[in-house]
């Protein structure tokens, strides 16, 4: 079914500029040639209105600060939300200045549900620090009425209760309805309920045909066509920091802020990324110092902000700036494209590898890319030599066959010699061979020569050894090479 989402963003004029200060508690002002354009609640509370002059401004209420637009940077907040936003559906379309809209009917069961894919969407914008109303409806006029009007419930899935709902809003938030307000009031018509009961070809003549338009699209009667926004070909966003900042913690909110737009990215391409690069970057000028990189390698490519923003949290945390950050860059240099999910009634044992990856991924971030290493046997009967191990991000070896042999994962090097009581081994107490021998000849080309005889031994307590004997000139030596769990 279509379903429509609508973020408007009515303090985007204030949230774009990122004061150091809270809005909801400051009386601040956005002028636009010496024009009020935006206000917060505590500068109206003082009688401030937009559209005021700035000397009126400062007759009226001398304490609030005044700032001037930024048009830049209000189009890079709205771009960078409509590429986070990605991760939902590619139908994305930026309705107005203020106003992204999103097609998700085909979206539903892939995020549970119309509930649970809004409460998604909510957290995303959140992720921006804007300011957002979202609504949603079965036309996107509709979804960005609602969500532009004082309606206590902006969630319609069906077309019937969004018709009532329509119904109770007043004509001046139709955008081609506000050049005829002081006409729609004259004749009696305060709500598009009452609009939409005029006589249809009068006032067509009366408004043109752009009002009905924009009704019947409103109320599903008309189609609607959008520009749908298109991902660039690369990702990579720098946030410039309106303080320095000179602890971790504080760059990691800062990722977030990045990372959700670069999600989003990813989906629109159907990619995923090896590794990310963070660049922090410090002091311009007479103190100017290069930027400190950030390389986050991942062992299976990946596209989840959950779980780049826990690698990231690990890498940060185990960092020590050498100097304060001004600006936070993210950049994906290297991707590939995302593996299929699976569609079987059974669970996929690709699951399974991608949750040990997702754990190496952690661990090689907590503790260092050289401390994680994973078993690489190498053809060789000798257990010394074939028990390899290599760095768990490093390209995988040719598989090797492994023998199902009862050996245990714990290895003494060098092996333990044992004493010998009334020629049976002793570790403790007289061990008892319970399985055995193995026979081991090998390593005659190189010096490490083999001859031994491998058992598996308990102790008077159960607990189980590996251990052989050499059969060389010193026949009888017996040595403890490993410990089973």
């Amino acid at each position: 079914m279509p379903l429509w989402i609508a973020v408007s963003l009515p303090r985007l004029a204030l949230d774009a500029l990122r004061p150091p200060w809270p809005l909801e508690s400051t009386a601040c002002a956005v002028m636009q040639q010496d024009r009020v354009l935006a206000l917060t609640s505590t500068a109206a509370d003082l009688g401030i209105q937009p559209g005021l002059r700035r000397g009126g401004v400062t007759a009226i209420a001398p304490q609030v600060i005044m700032l001037e637009r930024d048009v830049a940077a209000e189009d890079d907040a709205r771009q960078a939300t409509a590429l986070a936003l990605l991760q939902y559906t590619p139908e994305v379309t930026l309705a107005s200045a203020d106003t992204v809209l999103l097609n998700v009917g085909a979206s539903l069961r892939a995020f549970g549900g119309p509930r649970r894919l809004l409460r998604r969407a909510r957290a995303t914008v959140a992720s921006q620090e804007l300011l957002a109303v979202l609504a949603m409806a079965p036309t996107a006029a509709g979804a960005w009425l609602l969500a532009q009007g004082q309606a206590r419930r902006r969630r319609v899935i069906r077309l019937a209760a969004l018709t009532r709902r329509l119904d109770a809003l007043p004509c001046g938030l139709l955008p081609q309805a506000q050049p005829y307000q002081d006409w729609l009031r004259g004749i009696g018509c305060p709500t598009l309920r009452h609009l939409r009961a005029l006589p249809r070809a009068g006032l067509q003549r009366r408004c043109g045909p752009e009002l009905m338009l924009a009704l019947d699209r409103a109320y599903g009667r008309a189609p609607q066509a959008h520009a749908w926004l298109a991902a660039p070909p690369s990702f990579r966003r720098r946030h410039e920091l309106i303080e320095r900042i000179e602890h971790t913690d504080a760059v990691l909110a800062v990722t977030t802020r990045l990372l959700e737009p670069l999600c989003g990215w990813l989906a629109a391409h159907q990619l995923a990324v090896p590794r990310l690069r963070l660049e922090l970057e410090h002091e311009r000028g007479r103190h100017a110092r290069p930027p400190t990189p950030l390389d986050v390698a991942l062992a299976e490519p990946a596209w989840q902000a959950g779980h780049l923003q826990a690698l990231l949290r690990e890498r940060l945390g185990r960092l020590t700036l050498e100097a304060p950050v001004i600006a936070v860059v993210l950049d994906a240099p290297d991707t590939v494209a995302r593996p299929g999910s699976n569609t079987t009634l059974f669970p996929d044992p690709s699951q399974q590898a991608g949750d040990q990856a997702r754990l190496l991924d952690l661990l090689a971030a907590r503790l260092g890319r050289e401390r994680v290493r994973v078993p690489c046997p190498a053809a060789d009967h000798r257990p010394e030599a074939a028990n390899r191990w290599r760095q768990a991000h490093d390209a995988a070896p040719a598989a090797t066959p492994v023998l199902a042999l009862d050996r245990p994962y714990w290895l003494l090097d060098p092996p333990q010699a044992l004493r010998v009581r009334d020629q049976r081994p002793v570790h403790g107490s007289p061990l008892t061979l319970v399985r055995g021998p193995e026979r081991i000849e090998s390593g005659w080309w190189d010096e490490g020569l083999a001859l031994r005889d491998y058992f598996v031994a308990e102790d008077a307590e159960g607990a189980r050894y590996w251990i052989y004997r050499e059969r060389d000139e010193q026949d009888g030596r017996w040595f403890l090479h490993g410990l089973f769990g």
